[in-house]
């Protein structure tokens, strides 16, 4: 039974409007053990025919019988299984990757085969060809004969069926040609199946059969008496059929461990080209990190001067008589009193009610003064406003029954009158009133342009009695029990406001003002969440001008590894194995990058946060959507540049220049 077998093979190749023919009709069959060699001048058609015996092309028509089986019509994926298991290919262009060493060449088909485990078989070939000294050389550490040497190893290293050579000894010097050609004929002694592409006589007369063409057709077949050749029956069949099994069981080819690996070196073997690759994705990436630590901080420097104002908070004011829609001052319609705050408390859902006036004032201590603003207030305060005093105590209710002078002052007073002394039990003059320093608030910071701060707080019935002489109350702080109730209060406190003020119905606008902080705080919450996002869609912006960049690098990469390609799809690699490589080329480079932006993306909010003094929040949330976006951007832009690579045709792909 015959190994290959062709019946009228007939290939034609169109250069630009003219069609060549490069077979015509060609029928030929070779049987196991057999050692062919093909001569003819140059487009005679011994490449091509070469080349449709490796299953590197295909035939425009006829039959192609390889172990008893026709494969004519088979998938690139399948062909890509048989070039892997059956056959090994010797180049005269060596065809070896530059940045492996000879062993890891030699290893390049175990891994399309799903044998890595096996790679002691490389070290095996690498000794029969006499490298064992050389195994840990790169190929330009190697001369011509060597590295030939090393190909060979590696067409054996799956122990193929075939051995298919093209010009073998073209580029080597005489001595290195002689041992290279008794190399493959102790092969051919050995039960492989050789056949030889040559123009060379001498090399040619290793063989013992051959076959010349003319014209795309064959013209001479000797054969060399003497030889008695191995029938290849049954057990070929056999293989045939297990080994074209293999891509509908999903029987395990190259890992992807595997693929990394060999992506690493890829991406090693290019330091310059990949490191310009990363950086426009760290940049994109460093760019999401920083933007969307300031909004993140934003929001957390508005939430925590919110939170200084209350929480489920209603501010009641009084309106201002409006004369030709000109305002006449706060108060001159509604004045609110003291039986006014205790009817709003008596209402359902109101937790907690306090009163307050406000006043400017100079304060003295000793040889040192200040103006700030001075509040009078009930003792709910400290539970309404988050102001609980961090040192000292708030004020009694008695206390303000009696109208005592007492004060707790804020931070910002506390720096200027009295410094790094303690100031409790201290006394003040507040318009030449004496009052006793009972506590500090707690620092709060500045709400737009005002120190929230700098303010001294004593008891409502002292403002208004002692201090100021006013008798009416500026404004009423409730704070309601449920934030769903919100709007339910809001509406009866408007509702017995009017009622006890007898207000008229077409000046119940301008009566009073019942601000709800919930409503405000929803407001700003929403303005940040929307710059946020807005800052994270303009830093992404640079991930994708990154992602482009990357898409550009891969297709120069692919144009380069243009043979590199067309080698791995030669030993067994199928498109998936190239598409899965490249792809995960890309990604690595860009989660690299990602990486990278995250630590300089940081770098850059800590130094705004220095440089500036803004608030800045790393969330985790942050770190995520950069990573996940930029392996994201790998796998989009670099699928393009991956297929490019995978459709490439395995002979074209290595004759490109």
């Amino acid at each position: 039974m015959d190994v290959i077998a062709l019946k009228n093979i007939k290939k034609t190749y169109a250069t630009g409007e003219a069609a060549v023919a490069a077979l015509q009709g060609v029928s030929l069959a070779i049987t196991q053990g057999e050692f062919v060699a093909i001569m003819g001048p140059s487009g005679s058609g011994k490449s091509t025919l070469l080349h449709l015996l490796g299953l590197l092309d295909r035939p425009d028509s006829g039959e192609y019988i390889l172990c008893g089986k026709n494969i004519t019509h088979l998938k690139d994926n399948q062909l890509a299984l048989l070039r892997n298991h059956l056959m090994g290919f010797v180049f005269q262009q060596f065809h070896l990757l530059p940045r492996i060493t000879s062993l890891e060449n030699a290893e390049l088909p175990l891994i399309y085969a799903g044998k890595r485990h096996l790679k002691e078989k490389a070290m095996e070939r690498i000794t029969e060809v006499g490298l064992a000294k050389r195994a840990l050389h790169r190929p330009n550490e190697l001369s011509g004969g060597e590295q030939q040497r090393v190909a060979i190893a590696r067409a054996l290293v799956n122990d193929p069926l075939i051995i298919f050579a093209d010009e073998p000894t073209g580029n080597l010097d005489t001595k290195s040609q002689n041992e290279i050609m008794e190399l493959i004929t102790e092969l051919n002694k050995k039960g492989k199946t050789v056949i030889m592409v040559t123009h060379e006589e001498e090399v040619a007369e290793y063989a013992h059969r051959i076959i010349r063409m003319r014209d795309g057709k064959i013209i001479s077949d000797d054969k060399k008496a003497g030889r008695t050749k191995k029938d290849a029956a049954g057990d070929e069949s056999i293989s045939m059929n297990a080994i074209l099994s293999e891509t509908q069981t999903g029987a395990k080819r190259a890992e992807l461990l595997d693929h990394f690996r060999q992506a690493f070196f890829a991406i090693v073997s290019h330091k310059m080209r990949s490191i310009l690759s990363m950086l426009g994705i760290l940049i994109g990436v460093a760019a999401v990190i920083a933007m969307l630590a300031l909004g993140t901080g934003a929001q957390a420097s508005i939430q925590k001067q919110l939170s200084s104002l209350g929480s489920n908070l209603l501010t009641i004011r009084p309106g201002s008589h409006r004369l030709h829609g000109v305002s006449l001052g706060v108060g001159t319609v509604t004045r609110f009193t003291f039986q006014d705050v205790d009817a709003i408390a008596k209402l359902p859902g109101v937790k907690l009610i306090t009163p307050s006036v406000t006043d400017s004032a100079q304060l003295v201590y000793g040889n040192k003064n200040w103006n700030t603003q001075v509040q009078g207030t009930g003792t709910n305060y400290p539970a309404m406003r988050d102001s609980v005093p961090v040192a000292g105590r708030f004020f009694r209710e008695d206390e303000v029954r009696s109208r005592a002078r007492v004060a707790v002052i804020g931070n910002t007073v506390l720096k200027n009158l009295f410094g790094e002394a303690n100031p409790l039990n201290q006394f003040i003059r507040i318009k030449r009133i004496s009052f006793k320093v009972i506590g500090v608030l707690p620092q709060k910071g500045s709400a737009g342009w005002r120190d929230q701060d700098d303010v001294v707080v004593i008891p409502i019935t002292t403002a208004m009695y002692r201090l100021s002489g006013k008798q009416y109350i500026d404004s009423i702080d409730v704070e309601v029990a449920d934030i769903a109730l919100m709007d339910e209060v809001q509406d009866n406190i408007s509702g017995l406001l009017i009622k006890r003020h007898r207000i008229p119905a077409n000046k119940t606008e301008d009566a009073f003002e019942i601000r709800n902080m919930t409503d405000i705080k929803k407001t700003l919450e929403a303005t940040t969440r929307t710059m946020s996002l807005l800052l994270g869609a303009i830093a992404a912006i640079s991930l994708l001008v990154g992602g482009i960049g990357i898409m550009n690098i891969m297709l120069v990469s692919v144009t380069e590894r243009t043979r590199e390609i067309g080698l791995r799809k030669a030993i067994g690699a199928r498109d998936s194995d190239i598409m899965g490589q490249f792809l995960i080329e890309a990604v690595t480079m860009t989660f690299a990058g990602g990486v990278a932006g995250v630590a300089f993306g940081a770098l850059i909010a800590f130094l705004i946060s220095v440089v500036a003094g803004w608030t800045v929040i790393i969330s985790l949330f942050s770190v995520l959507l950069a990573t996940m976006f930029s392996i994201c951007v790998g796998l989009i832009f670099g699928l393009w540049p991956a297929r490019q690579a995978a459709r490439l045709n395995p002979i074209e792909a290595l004759r490109y220049e």
